[in-house]
């Protein structure tokens, strides 16, 4: 049995989804670093820097990373289903998937915890960084607009249309897409209104 650790509102609901589309069974529990609680310590006791989603293996590996989870779910799933079969277009997704956790992924962290990278930070200085990585985060989605929405299956999403949906709809990002890649932001929203996806993004955002 799969252990799946996240919580609501988390890049968590990216491996949920993949899981629903893969008809895979798992145990969720609801885990994460700002909440105290004994989710919380067996979470550090698989994964010491506290990330969500973090996947226990049936062999008790513990996976971590949005996209490696992502791409490990894909190889095991029905082939074409997360990962294309064919080569140049698993490229592509390959691609993408890091593209989010390198680029977009990693600008949610600066924009949350801009103390991280200043210390001490006086809160003139955390908005200034804030708001530096929020007009980067959504040139990176842009720019992800512009790169992949050519391929981007909303009607049979896999891992990668999955993260950039979950990823997408944080800080400002999905209005952000809305005024500037519309047609890209229609496509995030059919992955949502998949009868496989919408009850795990019900659950994630009420």
């Amino acid at each position: 049995m799969l252990t799946l650790y996240g919580t609501k509102g988390s890049g968590s609901a990216a491996v949920e989804a993949a899981l629903a589309r893969a008809g895979m069974a798992y145990t969720g529990v609801d885990a994460a670093s700002w909440n105290p609680g004994p989710g919380r310590d067996e979470l550090l006791r698989v994964n010491p820097l506290g990330q969500i989603p973090t996947l226990l293996l049936p062999d008790g590996m513990a996976l971590t990373e949005s996209a490696a989870i992502l791409i490990h779910l894909g190889l095991v799933a029905a082939p074409g289903l997360l990962l294309p079969s064919d080569a140049g277009a698993r490229a592509r997704v390959l691609r993408g998937l890091v593209y989010i956790a390198a680029n977009c992924y990693a600008a949610i962290s600066v924009i949350d915890y801009p103390e991280r990278w200043c210390d001490p930070c006086e809160d003139t200085v955390k908005a200034q960084i804030r708001a530096g990585t929020r007009a980067r985060l959504h040139e990176h989605w842009r720019v992800f607009a512009d790169e992949f929405s050519i391929g981007f299956d909303a009607g049979s999403p896999g891992a990668l249309e999955l993260l950039a949906t979950v990823v997408s709809k944080w800080s400002g990002s999905r209005a952000h897409l809305q005024a500037e890649r519309p047609a890209f932001h229609a496509q995030l929203l059919r992955v949502e209104q998949h009868p496989d996806v919408a009850p795990v993004f019900r659950r994630h955002w009420p």
